[in-house]
């Protein structure tokens, strides 16, 4: 840890049952036409209907953006930045996944300090102006992006994500409404859940964790690891949903501040070439990860295996490391997650390009900050390992 830490948060934060009907207060505050960016899954369920009818009630204007069908792109951006500007919006409202999150992030960033989203790559532009007011309202448990100052936008010509970190990327409003995420499918829940946990879990073994981010995470580790399950098989039940939102949140916070590792270093290049949604492709990953990271991170990791069996007092740091990772295993087999060759990637294809994902994780900057630093030989290896893994459980404890 640096001899002082750093730690950012969106300025106002409504979370619980119902927080939805505050965003028409919430953006009358802000401005007075907003721009919906969402997509049709969303439109359909009539959440954007609701949003822009929670709007006109105190007198705020709104236009729609439906154009997010995929992980967030350049060309989205392009989009929805055009139709901003020609209706003169003066606030942003994401509703969505993190792709809508993510998108609005960065037309929020753009309206004011202008040029191309890459531009803000590893800070070679400064957001230096303010950004248009975004409101973010997840509709899924698992980004956290509502209450990160991160965006990942691919770019299309070069089939790189594009991880961009800037303190204006923060949302200025985060509405954080369980019963949105009530209509999320298994799939999805699947996904989106063990993306959080991932989230929590990166940013307590990361080498930029902090007291701050430690008891964010272990606190949203101890959420999901106790309701995932509950909301993936019975998605009705709102305290199960209550809990992973929260979680979700917390690990978000947590991991904006103190950075997320190797999962999500190498989960971009599989979501940027073979277009794997990103919660999937971090839990394709994060079994084989740990299993890589351990032997530098035991005593963070038996944290993480007490939380799966709290009520086992005589485990070791090495066998509650290892329950960790066997328990991480357990839920990737529970949730039907598949491995990269499951999913359905092509053996040929992800040999011509593994060089270049290894080559493109690193230079994400996220597995610099893992417990165990990989070589780019060892980040191939880790490639292959993955592509065929299997989510069989070692018996570790009696």
């Amino acid at each position: 840890m640096e001899n002082f830490a750093v730690f950012r948060t969106p300025k106002t934060i409504l979370y619980g049952r119902n927080a939805f009907e505050n965003v028409g207060t919430e953006a009358l505050r802000k401005g007075k036409k907003a721009l919906i960016v969402s997509d049709k899954i969303m439109d359909s369920l009539g959440f954007v209907s609701k949003c822009r009818n929670l709007l006109q009630e105190q007198g705020v204007q709104s236009e729609v953006y439906l154009g997010i069908a995929s992980e967030p792109t350049d060309q989205y951006v392009s989009e929805s930045l055009e139709l901003l500007q020609k209706e003169q919006c003066d606030i942003v409202i994401s509703l969505g996944g993190g792709s809508c999150i993510d998108t609005a992030k960065a037309i929020a960033v753009l309206a004011t300090n202008g040029g191309y989203i890459g531009d803000y790559m590893r800070e070679r532009k400064i957001a230096s102006n303010p950004p248009v007011p975004h409101i973010s309202i997840p509709t899924t448990a698992g980004t956290g992006s509502e209450a990160t100052d991160a965006t990942i936008i691919t770019n299309t010509m070069t089939d790189v994500k594009m991880m961009i970190k800037q303190p204006a990327f923060m949302p200025e409003v985060a509405i954080v409404d369980p019963l949105l995420t009530i209509s999320s499918p298994k799939n999805v829940t699947a996904a989106t859940g063990i993306d959080a946990l991932s989230h929590a879990i990166e940013a307590y073994l990361s080498r930029k964790s902090h007291p701050m981010t430690d008891t964010l995470a272990l606190s949203a580790m101890k959420l999901i690891v106790e309701n995932i399950l509950t909301a993936f098989m019975n998605g009705e039940n709102e305290d199960a949903r209550e809990a992973m939102a929260l979680g979700s949140l917390q690990a978000g916070m947590a991991f904006s501040n103190s950075s997320v590792c190797l999962v999500h270093g190498m989960s971009r290049p599989i979501g940027a070439i073979f277009h794997v949604p990103h919660g999937i492709s971090n839990a394709m990953l994060l079994p084989a990860v740990l299993e890589f990271s351990k032997e530098a991170c035991v005593e963070r990791l038996a944290d993480l295996g007490r939380i799966f069996e709290p009520n086992n007092e005589s485990l070791s740091n090495q066998e509650a490391a290892n329950i960790a990772v066997n328990s991480i295993k357990a839920l990737c087999v529970k949730m039907d997650i598949p491995n990269l060759k499951g999913w359905g990637i092509d053996s040929a294809a992800f040999e011509n390009v593994v060089a270049k994902m290894a080559v493109d994780a690193v230079e994400s900057g996220s597995p610099g900050n893992n417990p165990k630093i990989p070589t780019h030989d060892e980040l191939v290896e880790l490639y292959h390992v993955c592509y065929n893994y299997q989510f069989s459980i070692e018996e570790t404890v009696n």
